[in-house]
């Protein structure tokens, strides 16, 4: 079991930290509460180009001194965007814990912006939005969750569009960040050999003179759903297929259960249901799976695959059947034990990743206000019982409320 220390500074930014006496690596990282579901058609992809810039240069350091800084000690700093949230986050020898510390803080509150900065990494997220429409498994996750959730911020390109990305000028990301940073919403993360005294100290001196800033902006919930069905064009050789509907919350309690059922119908393990049926079975598909995303007020449920276009009717059908087993046809003793270890397997093998159980942390103090042990979660597990998932198949896999986005050759 890990031990999972919190604390929390004078100005609302939390502290988890967990130590692992037998490792010299330190993970740690500032995540916010704040991703490309808080931006409007107007500023889409702002906090994705926030992300870059703040690499770009603070009130002390320039850009190569940011880059240098640790990737000079052997170390790596890095961060992501996703819908909810932004990481910054560094990885390191836990001797030069407080160089990590120091410049995390500096990136993610002092950032300048310069001018010609924001022009050169405009350059750059253009050609990562070009990257990302050559990659046709990219394109197809994206343009699906804008068609689950149309006309809300869930269902923007986190990278923007070439226009929006265009326009953001220095005021714009100041602005942005006005309107959404909240301390209350910020937690610092840490795995590694560090006692839990100096982490306080550390992010004390580092973070505790910061001001306490609040925010009044609330997320626009997702409450509109309508199934539909869209055929794009596109210059690929397979046909692609995503289809699925919105799921359950981060909050939803039933949200362990349904993480089993996914992994049994598509999971990553070759023993899915749908890689037997598609791939072992007729040979129709190289890779086939479904995935379950849950955000802090909905989730997504999808199904995503590609094929030979004059195979796309078989694999539909056989994908339907799977759907219909899992609807109708409650697992057996056998089946469920299995179902259970596989699961048990695949989050201690997360578990062990330190680097991905920071990330975890912070997201969880986000999410929930806690960190849950692992041995809830396998709890949660073994009191899923075969109607429960019988039960959730039914709710969630009722195949009149999907919706299906092809992308077929030109």
């Amino acid at each position: 079991m890990r031990d999972i220390e919190h604390y929390t500074l004078s100005n609302g930014i939390r502290v988890v930290h967990n130590r692992i006496t037998t490792t010299k690596i330190v993970h740690c990282g500032i995540m916010l509460n704040i991703g490309s579901r808080d931006e409007n058609p107007t500023n889409q992809g702002i906090a994705h180009f926030w992300e870059h810039m703040a690499f770009k240069g603070t009130q002390k350091r320039k850009a190569y001194h940011i880059l240098n800084k640790l990737d000079s000690l052997g170390g790596e700093l890095n961060a992501f965007t996703d819908k909810e949230k932004i990481l910054f986050y560094a990885t390191l020898r836990d001797v030069y814990f407080e160089k990590a510390v120091d410049l995390l803080t500096d990136i993610t509150f002092d950032s300048v912006f310069p001018e010609k900065q924001i022009e050169r990494e405009r350059n750059v997220i253009l050609e990562e939005m070009a990257m990302y429409l050559d990659d046709p498994e990219d394109t197809l996750y994206d343009e699906f969750d804008n068609v689950i959730f149309t006309d809300h911020p869930l269902g923007m390109n986190i990278l923007g569009t070439q226009k929006t990305v265009k326009s953001f000028r220095r005021k714009d990301f100041r602005s942005f960040i006005k309107e959404h940073l909240d301390t209350r919403k910020i937690v610092f993360s840490c795995v590694g050999n560090i006692p839990m005294e100096e982490v306080i100290r550390l992010t004390e001196k580092y973070m505790g003179h910061l001001p306490r800033i609040t925010s009044s902006s609330r997320r626009k919930k997702f409450t509109r759903y309508k199934p539909k069905e869209i055929i794009m064009h596109r210059n690929v050789s397979q046909s692609r297929c995503a289809m699925g509907r919105p799921a359950y919350s981060i909050k939803d309690e039933r949200r362990s259960a349904f993480f089993m059922l996914v992994n049994i119908l598509g999971g990553s393990g070759m023993n899915s249901r749908l890689n037997w049926a598609l791939r072992e079975r007729h040979g129709y598909v190289y890779s086939i799976g479904s995935n379950y995303f849950p955000f802090s007020d909905t989730g997504l449920f999808m199904i995503s695959f590609g094929t030979e276009p004059t195979q796309m009717g078989k694999s539909l059908y056989l994908i339907k059947e799977e759907l219909r087993k899992l609807r109708e046809e409650p697992l057996g003793v056998k089946q469920m034990n299995a179902a259970r270890e596989q699961l048990f397997g695949q989050l201690a093998m997360t578990e062990e990743n330190n680097g991905s159980f920071m990330i975890m942390m912070a997201r969880s103090i986000l999410d929930r206000g806690e960190v849950l042990p692992i041995e809830e979660t396998y709890s949660r597990i073994r009191e899923t019982t075969p109607q429960t998932l019988l039960t959730l198949a039914n709710d969630i896999f009722d195949e009149s409320q999907f919706s299906m986005l092809m992308m077929e050759p030109n």
